[in-house]
C-alpha cells in the first residue's frame, strides 16, 4: 500500500485524479475501481507492488502488431477496474473486490522482464490506470534499462493520468466495445461518458505514444454496422489512416454468457467498412488462421508479415520494416530491437522450407 500520487485533498475527503469518474471518497471510502482508499486524509494505493496476474506474453496478444513486433512483454494485472463490463474475460480480476496478489516490487519486475529477454513491459488484464502510481514506479526503471512500456487500456485516463504517462509509457491499445456506442457502454459496461474517451485519445496522439485500437463485436447488442463507421471515421479523421484496428471476436462469458461467439462474417462486414473508410491496417482478432490476421503491404497488397493467432509465422521486411516485394516502408516501430528476432525468423521460415 502506498501513497498516490492522482489525487487532491477536499477538506477530509480526497478527490482521485486517477481516471475520467474522478471520485471523491470520505475517510475509508474506497472508489469505483477498488483500489484506491481515503485513508486518513491521503489516497492510498492498496495494490501498489501486488500484481495478481503476471506472465510473459508475445506482444501480439496485446495486441500489439506495429509495435516491437515478434518480441516479448512481461504482463502485469491486479485487481480491480473502473469499468463494470458484463461481458469480461479476466472478471476475477477486474470486478472482484478483495486485495490480493503476489508481491511484485518494481525492480524485482524490471528483473523478471530482462530475465525473460522480454522487450516490453505491459499494463494489462484490468485497467492499468487504476494502478498507474505501481505503472509508472515500474516504468520508470524499466526505461533506464532499456525497455519499453505499454497500456492495454479502456482509454478513460484523464489530462493528470496522461502527464505521468509521458513519463514512462510508449505504446497503448485502447480498447473499444460494442462499436463505441453510447448506450452499450451504459447499459453493459456503467460508463456514463464514452465521449471522454475520444479525447484521451487525442491526448496520447499529442503526446507521442504508439497508438492501436481494439474493438470487441459483441453479437445481437454490440455490433451495429452504422456504429462501427462512425468509429472507423473518427479514427481516421483523428488518429489517422496508418492507426491498426483490430475487430476481436466475443465469446460469451461473465454475465453475458447467454450470447453466441461473434459471426465472423460480421467481423469480415466490419473490416470491409474499415477499408472502405480509408484505414490501410485491418486485423480480426481472436479467429486463429484467418487472413486478417496478416499485415499486407499497403503498396503491393503482399504479404509483410504472417501470424497464425498471436504467432508470428512468416517475414517479408527487412530490418527497417521495408517491403521486400516493392521497398515501401511500413508504419512499424522498434527497429532497434529487432535485428536478433530477425535473424531467428529468418533461420525459422528456412527451417520450414
Amino acid at each position: 500500500m502506498k501513497e498516490a500520487i492522482l489525487y487532491k485533498k477536499l477538506n477530509g475527503k480526497v478527490q482521485c485524479k486517477a481516471c475520467r469518474r474522478r471520485c471523491v471518497l470520505e475517510e475509508g471510502q474506497i472508489g469505483f475501481c477498488g483500489v484506491r482508499k481515503n485513508i486518513k486524509g491521503k489516497l492510498r494505493l492498496l495494490v501498489h507492488s501486488l500484481p495478481n496476474a503476471v506472465n510473459v506474453d508475445p506482444i501480439e496478444k496485446k495486441p500489439l502488431f506495429h509495435f516491437l513486433p515478434g518480441t516479448l512483454a512481461l504482463s502485469i494485472g491486479t485487481q480491480g477496474c473502473n469499468f463494470a463490463c458484463q461481458f469480461c474475460q479476466n472478471y476475477d480480476l477486474s470486478q472482484r473486490r478483495e486485495i490480493i496478489g503476489v508481491r511484485l516490487t518494481p525492480t524485482q519486475a524490471v528483473k523478471m522482464a530482462l530475465d525473460y529477454g522480454c522487450k516490453s513491459i505491459s499494463y494489462t488484464y484490468n485497467e492499468p490506470t487504476i494502478f498507474i502510481e505501481y505503472a509508472y514506479d515500474v516504468g520508470k526503471l524499466a526505461r533506464k534499462k532499456g525497455l519499453a512500456n505499454t497500456f492495454v487500456t479502456n482509454g478513460y485516463e484523464t489530462e493528470e493520468s496522461i502527464e505521468l504517462m509521458k513519463k514512462f509509457l510508449d505504446a497503448a491499445t485502447v480498447d473499444f466495445k460494442g462499436n463505441g456506442n453510447p448506450q452499450f457502454y451504459l447499459r453493459y459496461m456503467s460508463v456514463p461518458k464514452e465521449e471522454e474517451i475520444y479525447q484521451t485519445l487525442l491526448m496520447m496522439k499529442e503526446a507521442g505514444f504508439h497508438i492501436e485500437i481494439t474493438d470487441l463485436v459483441v453479437p445481437k447488442i454490440g455490433d451495429s454496422l452504422e456504429d462501427a463507421r462512425k468509429l472507423v471515421r473518427w479514427i481516421v479523421e483523428n488518429l489517422g489512416e496508418n492507426t491498426p484496428i483490430h475487430f476481436l471476436r466475443f465469446f460469451p462469458h461473465y454475465l453475458l454468457s447467454n450470447l453466441p461467439p461473434t459471426p465472423i462474417e460480421i467481423l469480415e462486414k466490419h473490416a470491409k467498412i474499415a477499408k472502405e473508410e480509408g484505414l490501410k491496417f485491418v486485423y480480426i482478432g481472436n479467429v486463429p488462421g484467418h487472413p486478417l490476421e496478416h499485415t499486407y503491404c499497403p503498396n503491393c497488397g503482399k504479404v509483410a508479415i504472417e501470424r497464425y493467432g498471436i504467432e508470428i509465422v512468416g517475414w517479408h521486411l527487412d530490418e527497417n520494416f521495408r517491403c521486400k516485394h516493392c521497398g515501401y516502408q511500413l508504419p512499424i516501430k522498434g527497429e532497434k530491437f529487432m535485428k536478433e528476432k530477425l535473424e531467428n525468423l529468418k533461420k525459422e521460415s528456412q527451417n520450414r522450407k
